[in-house]
């Protein structure tokens, strides 16, 4: 099957969905396309679909692709049992690599669909294994990406959604952006500066970025620069720092909540001033008017005290032409 081009089998892969050809011959396209998946680029993934009502693509055949994929992966390291680093750096590991990096694309051009659901989406992310990304940039941007065009998720399904990143696998690009971003929920952002703290004292102390804990238990090991007490004691010294530093942050997080809401209500209160002043300068507008049209024309500058003396008057000479 390697003689045939990948365009070739995805356009009969395609055209078979369309004609709704046998089940058997679409699960043996999907099979030759998952065997070489890697070879296989973003523009033959996005098949559209021929169901209404369901999502714009046919997520469902990339799905069954990606298993046979892991399949196919899965036999080779059955097979390569010789390899010290137990399918790292195998072939079959780098394919899988650049699977992931493909399948973190797809998942970033299909996460604008509105009918795209959180459980199909998540699914497609659960599909690969976790070593199948170096790094979570590629499924940040997904991820983000979905959170923007599906705003109204609740603040569960958004927790829910972002436990698939691993914050220590982003870079420093990522991090800054994720320490902005409004859409993710708060402990996701509390997360994302805890690492970056840990990641800043391992660069001030000349780390090579393995990680605090894994660099203070290198360090600690019995010798006669720091015996085994000192170094649980460091220990224990370093975790009561982070800790000191979480409730820091956290109680930073509650001060701009406040300050947000207490912004919202000065804003609701200006609001309501307003619509105090438009509706009293409405009825004075309206007064205004009402005199204005029970006035006569040459009269309209006189003040109401002389309009009274002068019915006044008219009243009293017609009572005296009555008497005579």
């Amino acid at each position: 099957s390697s003689s045939v081009p990948l365009t070739f089998l995805f356009g009969l892969l395609k055209i078979s969905i369309m004609v709704d050809a046998s089940i058997a011959c679409r699960l043996e396209l999907e099979r030759r396309v998952g065997l070489r998946l890697e070879m296989v680029s973003l523009d033959d993934l996005l098949i559209p679909s021929v169901h209404k009502g369901d999502s714009l693509f046919d997520i469902d055949t990339i799905s069954r692709i990606v298993v046979n994929f892991l399949q196919r992966v899965e036999d080779e390291e059955a097979e390569e049992c010789g390899y010290e680093s137990q399918g790292f750096g195998s072939p079959s590991h780098g394919s899988l690599l650049k699977v992931g990096r493909l399948i973190d694309a797809y998942l970033a051009e299909i996460a604008p669909d509105p009918y795209l659901s959180l459980q199909k989406f998540t699914s497609m992310i659960e599909l690969l294994p976790d070593y199948a990304r170096v790094i979570d940039d590629g499924l940040y941007r997904a991820i983000d990406v979905y959170l923007k065009s599906h705003q109204i998720l609740t603040e569960d399904e958004r927790k829910r959604l972002c436990k698939y990143i691993d914050c220590q696998k982003l870079s420093q690009e990522a991090c800054n952006h994720a320490a902005q971003n409004d859409r993710l929920p708060v402990h996701m952002t509390v997360r994302v500066l805890y690492f970056e703290q840990l990641r800043l004292k391992n660069a001030m102390s000349g780390s090579s970025g393995e990680g605090l804990f894994s660099q203070k238990m290198s360090s600690g090991i019995p010798s006669a620069a720091m015996s085994p007490r000192d170094t649980y004691a460091s220990l224990r010294r370093e975790n009561r720092e982070l800790k000191l530093e979480i409730s820091r942050l956290r109680m930073r997080l509650n001060d701009l909540e406040k300050e947000q809401t207490c912004m919202k209500q000065e804003m609701i209160d200006k609001s309501g001033n307003g619509k105090t002043f438009l509706t009293s300068l409405s009825k004075g507008i309206g007064k205004i008017g009402i005199f204005g049209v029970g006035a006569p024309m040459g009269n309209k500058c006189q003040k109401p005290g002389r309009k009274g003396k002068v019915r006044e008057g008219k009243t009293g000479r017609s009572r005296r032409y009555s008497v005579s």
